[in-house]
């Protein structure tokens, strides 16, 4: 037997190693579980985070490790989406009995899924494992971690953390434990193979490898954030909203705005207000020289993905008007599809803009750039005209309408929204997804019926049809 094989076995059987120590953990913290316990776990695994010294080396390790994002913001984050998920959990049963139904003589009993799989990205580092850990540990699971290469180190401090608060309260450590470095694809498949469910969040390719696993799977879609400014919007509001959203943590989030479609009506305010509140629009030398090192072998270039304004423009070469007071950068969209890769995903600190002759125009741009890239996961829209979010939401490929909200902020749960907080979208069929909502604790709980005989309820054939009789006849 080849040296090969024999590492390709050795590192099948550590995963193995890993898992089997979960379940047993797992089958200890079940049987001894109550409501409390539970939520006792995942505050101590958030507050491994949440304790502001910690919270500020790990944002500042994970942009040294991953070279994505900023420190600011990832410390932002990091608390902002912990809180966030911590408040969604606080009053959620995921213990015992849920529901007692007694017209449907139907008891709900919550039951935890077993061993969660959760491939982690590099784009967020700290507050993706942290929000499934405690969405895990909440529903009496145990997870193991799968981090990126350049994730792992962030992740073994992570986990220490955890660790040292698992130890105040007796909890056992083998609850939360990550694939160890060196990362391999061979020790991510067996991951997938061996645990009870899958969380994966970052690139399709591992989204399609999950699905294809044979394990239940929760996987998310592509962003390609496309955002409506119509004719009846604030502009002013629009244009700050859209900065911080599009700058947040070099716009690591999937939900930044990549497409902005602009009425023509509005388009030179719109613009105006833009370049008040920090956006670039590069004239057509410039923007080729952007596409030109932003676009590269069919990938990003990853000088220029998640990173700072002024390394965009110097590895770009860029003549940018008002550099100094830049904060993002502009470029007119040539057109849609494969041969226009400004109208995809960008991950860096750049957006596209398409002209619209009106809102119905607007529309069926938006329309088509989801169905390039995107679908499912969300689009924006800044109007006055509430109805026209309902007829983005009746019309276009998406699992979510952000109405005149700075979008990444809003997409995954805010204080003043009503969507769950999460890192997670999913997307739907659309988007090749099993779910359409923002991946939370529910996603990691079985729920198991007794049921009970009621009185018969079975209508006759007349109850049943009577009204298509007499429209269709028999």
């Amino acid at each position: 037997m080849s040296v090969a094989a024999l590492s390709e076995i050795d590192e099948i059987q550590l995963v193995n190693d890993l898992v089997e120590r979960a379940r047993v953990a797992q089958k200890e913290f079940e049987a001894n579980g109550s409501q409390e316990r539970y939520d006792m776990a995942a505050l101590a695994a958030a507050w491994a985070l949440m304790d502001p010294a910690r919270n500020e080396e790990l944002a500042t390790m994970a942009v040294e490790m991953t070279g994505l994002g900023n420190v600011k913001d990832k410390i932002t984050k990091n608390h902002r989406k912990t809180l966030g998920v911590l408040r969604d959990i606080k009053h959620s049963r995921t213990h015992g009995i849920l529901s007692e139904d007694a017209a449907t003589g139907i008891t709900e009993i919550a039951r935890p899924v077993g061993v969660v799989g959760a491939v982690v990205p590099s784009t967020n580092p700290v507050a993706t494992p942290t929000n499934n850990v405690v969405n895990a540990l909440k529903c009496g699971n145990a997870i193991i971690l799968s981090p990126s290469p350049k994730g792992v180190a962030v992740c073994e401090k992570l986990l220490s953390y955890m660790h040292a608060e698992f130890d105040k309260i007796a909890l056992d450590r083998d609850l939360v434990q990550m694939i160890p470095a060196p990362v391999s694809k061979v020790k991510a498949q067996r991951l997938m193979e061996a645990v009870d469910i899958l969380v994966v969040t970052g690139s399709q390719n591992n989204v399609h490898r999950a699905y294809s696993s044979g394990t239940p799977a929760i996987g998310v879609g592509a962003g390609n954030v496309t955002v409506i400014i119509d004719e009846t919007a604030n502009l002013a509001d629009a244009a700050h909203k859209i900065t911080a959203s599009k700058t947040f943590d070099n716009s690591t989030s999937c939900s930044s705005e990549n497409v902005l479609v602009v009425v023509d009506a509005v388009r030179d305010a719109f613009m105006s207000e833009l370049h008040k509140a920090g956006g670039r629009m590069l004239d057509k030398a410039n923007s080729e020289k952007l596409k030109t090192a932003l676009f590269q072998d069919g990938g990003l270039n990853r000088h220029i993905i998640a990173r700072d304004i002024d390394q965009v423009i110097d590895v770009a070469k860029l003549d940018v008007a008002d550099a100094d007071t830049a904060k993002f950068l502009l470029i007119e969209g040539e057109g849609i599809g494969s041969d226009y890769p400004e109208s995809g995903e960008k991950l860096s600190l750049v957006t596209t803009v398409y002209a619209a002759t009106d809102f119905e125009d607007a529309k069926r741009v938006a329309t088509q750039v989801l169905n390039h890239q995107g679908a499912g996961h969300s689009v924006g829209i800044h109007t006055s005209n509430d109805s026209r979010a309902i007829g983005l939401g009746q019309d276009i490929p998406t699992c979510r309408v952000i109405v005149n909200q700075a979008h990444c902020f809003a997409t995954g749960g805010s204080f003043d929204n009503g969507m769950p907080f999460s890192l997670s979208m999913g997307c739907g069929t659309w988007g090749g997804n099993s779910i359409d909502d923002n991946f939370n604790h529910k996603h990691l709980m079985n729920i198991t019926k007794v049921v009970r005989t009621i009185p018969v309820n079975e209508p006759t054939v007349e109850d049943i049809f009577s009204d298509y009789w007499e429209t269709a006849g028999k």
